[in-house]
């Protein structure tokens, strides 16, 4: 169970000889919370202290024996702390109950948080950084993300120093591209040449399209703050600088998610905290966007761009899972002769071109599925082993639930809320 912002403290005062039922009275309260499902309490001994009846307590060496006081504290939302005080209020016989508001800025368990977050940076960016010059013309950069099938590069002045980094939001807001990277992969050969022949003439380079204001980590910093960096600023990836500020790597979303997805072994038998952790029912959104299989080009064309979304859900006459459409499959499963029309109807909101295919006949089938209680762990090791962006999520009969997404399961790893 996870809480954070409004909920509210409950402490209970009472002595260390007070009883419930034979056993003291702290540990049946403790036992009661943790059977009504709290997040959790803990018991304070205080040193000293008097009560009602005036008598002073204390933990001097000569009167260990004296009946201390004692607080139990639990913080929960306010419907929990309702519930358990109707059952805790009448076992504290002799005492003193309070409950007041708080503002809950983190809670979470280790197993709540898998991710390594005292590793440096360095330790699991990727080094091997493809870059380009100020210079770059934007035609050779576009060919060049396609061919890496990467989504973004970094730019460097003349003496290496990183000054921008021109990502698919740059090349479509700025260079005049007219589709994402991910549906350029999926163009014909031909088509492709003529977008990269038209960039050359507009004689744009890296430098018109890059953004400049690029936010950046150093190779030791803490891999629990790089996360917190990308949370903040909601970025997939951050540029990685040394001492001398020269580009090193590059920290991705995948990076860190690998640190969960390929634990290294712990000594002494340990279980690795990547093994355990809350489920995707926990995490997952459960507003997805879906079609039916029997659904045309032009209701499919419609969710996207009304929702800005770049794929959909296929679902069958029983709302089962049984495919997935992005704008690549689109573009790569239409005919020939209604590719200009579809790109522009999904960048532009322009009129979508006819075409007798239905969802059923566009989708990717096999789309990466599992029940509400697989683990953050495993579901990202199925993404990353698949190479897929999204997890779905499905009842027994594979009826969709919700969804999750890199983004969703890199905060949850972190254990940062996700708003």
């Amino acid at each position: 169970m996870r809480i954070t912002g409004a909920a509210k403290r409950l402490r209970i005062y009472i002595g260390e000889s007070d009883q419930w039922r034979g056993k003291p009275l702290y540990a049946a309260i403790l036992e009661t919370l943790k059977n009504e499902g709290s997040a959790g309490a803990t018991v304070l001994r205080g040193v000293a202290g008097f009560g009602a009846h005036s008598r002073i307590h204390t933990a001097a060496i000569l009167r260990l024996s004296e009946d201390l006081p004692l607080i139990v504290e639990t913080v929960d939302s306010a419907e929990r702390i309702e519930h358990v005080l109707a059952i805790i209020a009448p076992m504290v016989r002799e005492g003193l109950i309070t409950v007041e508001d708080i503002n809950v800025i983190k809670y979470t368990h280790r197993y709540l948080q898998p991710l390594p977050g005292d590793r440096h940076v360095k330790d699991v960016m990727t080094r091997d950084v493809i870059s380009v010059r100020l210079d770059t013309p934007l035609a050779d950069m576009m060919d060049l993300l396609i061919n890496k099938l990467i989504k973004a590069v970094p730019v460097l002045d003349e003496r290496g120093k990183l000054v921008g980094i021109v990502s698919d939001g740059d090349l479509l807001e700025r260079g005049g591209v007219p589709q994402r990277l991910a549906v350029a992969e999926k163009l014909d050969r031909d088509t492709l040449a003529k977008q990269l022949a038209d960039l050359r003439l507009s004689n744009k380079t890296a430098a018109d399209v890059m953004s400049r204001n690029v936010i950046t980590v150093h190779e030791d910093t803490s891999l629990v703050h790089a996360v917190q960096l990308m949370a903040d600023h909601n970025l997939k990836r951050l540029p990685v600088l040394n001492v001398e500020e020269k580009l090193t790597g590059i920290l991705s979303r995948v990076d860190i998610l690998r640190t969960v997805a390929e634990p290294k072994p712990v000594k002494g038998g340990t279980r690795p905290l990547a093994n355990v952790g809350s489920t995707v029912g926990d995490v997952m959104n459960p507003q997805v966007l879906s079609v039916k299989e029997d659904s045309d080009l032009v209701e499919i064309v419609n969710v996207m761009v009304e929702s800005e979304s770049k794929r959909v859900v296929v679902l069958d006459t029983h709302g089962g899972v049984i495919g997935v459409i992005t704008d690549g499959d689109l573009v790569a499963r239409v005919k020939p002769e209604a590719r200009v029309g579809l790109i522009a109807a999904l960048t532009r909101g322009g009129k979508t071109p006819k075409a007798d295919v239905l969802a059923r006949d566009l989708m990717s089938p096999n789309a990466l599925k599992g029940l509400p209680d697989t683990s953050i762990a495993e579901a990202v090791r199925q993404m990353l082993l698949q190479k897929r962006k999204r997890f779905y999520v499905v009842d027994k009969d594979e009826r969709l639930l919700g969804i999750v997404d890199r983004q969703t399961l890199l905060l949850a790893i972190a254990g940062i809320k996700n708003d």
